[in-house]
């Protein structure tokens, strides 16, 4: 049974800092691109990073380069999204998600998903 946990997430405010984990357990992680994407009230869910298997490759949504950066542990079985210099306009449900093959924004090739964590940021 593949899960994916996510965790981290919170209030926070304007201009301020979280670091986002999710933890992978029941396949075979290291062989698996893993994304973060987020939802906000009223739109869909979007693409936010990725990150290639080994980690050396990883990719960003425009709104977020320069702010968040992807990283993954294979030993640990986690991926991790470091988020600084939020904005009220990052504020969602940030979820992670995996899937076998090369990069890809798109939330229908992504077989595996966590639950989701909340990010709040306050201005």
């Amino acid at each position: 049974q593949v899960q994916l946990v996510e965790s981290g997430g919170g209030l926070v405010q304007a201009e301020g800092s979280l670091r986002l984990s999710c933890a992978a357990s029941g396949l075979a992680f290291s062989s698996y691109f893993m994304g973060w994407f987020r939802q906000a009230p009223g739109k869909e869910r979007e693409f936010v990073t990725g990150i290639n298997w080994s980690g050396v490759s990883t990719y960003y949504v425009d709104s977020v380069k320069g702010r968040f950066t992807i990283s993954r542990d294979n030993a640990k079985s986690t991926v991790y999204l470091q988020m600084n210099s939020l904005k009220p306009e990052d504020t969602a449900v940030y979820y992670c998600a995996a899937r076998l093959g090369p990069y890809s924004h798109y939330k229908g090739s992504y077989r595996y998903w966590g639950q989701g964590t909340q990010v709040t940021v306050s201005s």
